[in-house]
């Protein structure tokens, strides 16, 4: 169903890329525009003036929708203008002539340009009429779309990101001073050693109008047909690699899209990768999906990559060698006493050991179970993360447990729990846990000379709740685990004392840790993620972080009265 989508816009049939170009321009101080609003849409670089340049012009452009490209790469080493099209529509012949008036000295002006008819005709048209004027111009279509057929008629290859790497080396051979013909020439040799491939998982949105669903659920639009003679590129060639964002994916899926192209583009098709550049040049609005273009490189080639550039969306940290594969760093090595190292699990369980082990591989798998039903919880009043967050720590704490508990020792495997926890989960959750772990195992381990009772469970407890208190700033009633684990603490304290069977006491807590949790549905939330979230919602839905931790206590506590019954 095609629906309307939500934009930051305010005149989508007027102002969308003039108010574009004044928040590119306030934004960045070598940037300046032409005065020509609406119909002239030009950016240039606020150190040139074209009757004192003494540097070949380079300019490229198109329909606007591409940002950054081409606006984002107007600078020093890069390009010296930039023509504006309105959305998807190629720049009008008079915009182009104001352009190449406005920055085109003696050395002449090269005008790059996408393999599109009406890119073609109207750049080609405002070459013609400056040449008549009097300028050097040479001109230069890219076309390095490789999923298009071999081409038929007079359209061609499309230009594709692949130009973005064609605009620097350009721009670079012109900043070294460099003569029109040889600016052309190099920019040129770089046009036909690149390729571009692309894959796209929506469709985009045009300002003012509704979102097709053209490509619904399960579907990807993929270029298809790579034809080798589009690039002269064989094993043993050095290549650059450019990863590029269409508008709406997220730089964590391009940098794995970058994790995974650079190992198979070496290993399999033998090629030495020297350069990487990942992010959003020359996107489709909001399209979900990118593209990968390819570039044979030579040192020449990798020099003007490398070159200064003071084009703001240049990716500068990308410059330089590479090596050939990535080795991770060493962990470095923590200050571990001895007997701490050597902690293992025994090789046989005394009676505490295996009530322990019952009671950690329940309380974990009572996580696991919960993952689904903490995310959906936690995706109306948080993150959404919630169960995964725990499910990891909760499966990490079973494979370790087979390995490297120390079970016969109480304290011990508190702290291993709480490395474990460390090591696997992320955000407060986990950092809450590992401040609950090592203040539990202070506590057990001040008192280590003995045998580890209830009360010295109880006590455990107290000590951990204090600390998650103490560091994270929340109490009871703040919506919180706390608010599961306090009542717990107080049920046990008092069955204890009033001399219960130890087993009896933690199932009973465990039932006013599961109230305690319950109850959050009721409370204002003053901590975490929650506290931004409206009462009404709230009060759908419990605390996540209090449900888990009723949880495993729960299952922990039922665990430990089978193991009782059973002996």
């Amino acid at each position: 169903m095609a629906f309307h989508g939500k934009k930051l816009i305010n005149n989508p049939n007027a102002d969308v890329v003039t108010e574009f170009i004044e928040g590119l321009v306030e934004t960045y101080p070598g940037l300046q525009y032409l005065d020509g609003f609406p119909e002239v849409k030009v950016v240039i670089r606020a150190d040139v003036s074209g009757s004192t340049y003494d540097k070949v012009a380079v300019i490229s452009g198109g329909g606007s929708g591409h940002e950054p490209a081409h606006a984002g790469f107007v600078g020093e080493g890069m390009l010296t203008a930039s023509i504006c099209g309105d959305v998807f529509a190629s720049p009008p012949v008079d915009s182009i002539l104001a352009g190449i008036r406005a920055v085109t000295g003696p050395m002449g002006c090269l005008l790059i340009v996408m393999n599109y008819t009406g890119d073609r005709l109207n750049f080609g048209l405002a070459a013609e009429q400056a040449r008549s004027e009097g300028y050097k111009i040479e001109t230069l279509i890219v076309g390095d779309d490789c999923a298009l057929p071999p081409p038929r008629g007079i359209a061609g290859r499309r230009g594709l990101a692949g130009t973005i790497l064609v605009n620097k080396v350009a721009g670079a051979a012109a900043a070294a001073g460099l003569s029109l013909a040889d600016v052309a020439s190099e920019a040129k040799r770089a046009s036909e050693v690149v390729g571009t491939m692309g894959v796209a998982l929506s469709v985009c949105t045009l300002p003012g109008q509704v979102t097709s669903d053209r490509l619904g659920p399960g579907k990807i639009e993929l270029g298809l047909g790579i034809e080798t003679n589009y690039v002269p590129i064989t094993r043993g060639n050095r290549v650059v690699l450019m990863i590029n964002g269409l508008g709406a994916t997220p730089v964590m899926e391009l940098m794995i899209a970058a994790g995974k192209t650079v190992p198979k583009l070496q290993l399999d098709f033998g090629l030495a990768v020297e350069r990487v550049y990942t992010g959003s040049f020359m996107t489709s609005l909001d399209m979900a999906g990118f593209s990968i273009s390819i570039m044979k490189a030579d040192q020449t080639l990798l020099q003007r990559l490398d070159a200064t550039t003071k084009a703001p969306h240049w990716p500068v940290g990308s410059a330089g060698n590479r090596p050939p594969a990535k080795i991770p760093v060493p962990l470095p090595p923590s200050r571990l006493t001895k007997s701490e190292e050597s902690l293992s699990r025994p090789l046989q369980l005394n009676e505490q050991g295996r009530i322990l082990e019952a009671a950690i591989e329940a309380a974990a798998n009572a996580v696991i179970d919960m993952r689904d039903c903490l995310n959906d919880w936690d995706s109306k009043v948080g993150d959404g993360d919630c169960g995964s967050t725990m499910y990891r720590g909760a499966t990490a704490i079973l494979d370790d447990m087979k390995k490297y508990y120390p079970l016969n020792d109480a304290a011990e495997t508190v702290n291993e729990i709480g490395s474990s926890i460390r090591r696997t989960m992320g955000g407060t959750s986990g950092v809450l846990y590992n401040i609950f772990c090592k203040a539990a195992y202070a506590q057990l381990k001040a008192n280590s000379d003995s045998a580890v009772t209830a009360n010295k469970w109880a006590e455990a407890l107290e000590a951990a709740i204090a600390a998650v208190s103490k560091y994270g700033g929340a109490s009871g009633g703040c919506r919180t685990l706390l608010d599961a684990l306090i009542p717990a603490l107080a049920v046990l304290k008092e069955r204890l004392a009033a001399a219960d069977d130890s087993s009896t006491a933690f199932v009973l807590s465990s039932e006013a840790a599961l109230a305690g949790a319950e109850s959050t549905k009721d409370m204002q939330a003053q901590a975490g993620r929650s506290s931004y979230v409206s009462a009404g919602v709230l009060a759908t839905v419990p605390d996540p972080g209090a449900m888990a931790a009723a949880a495993w206590y729960r299952a922990a506590a039922l665990a430990v009265m089978d193991k009782y019954q059973a002996s």
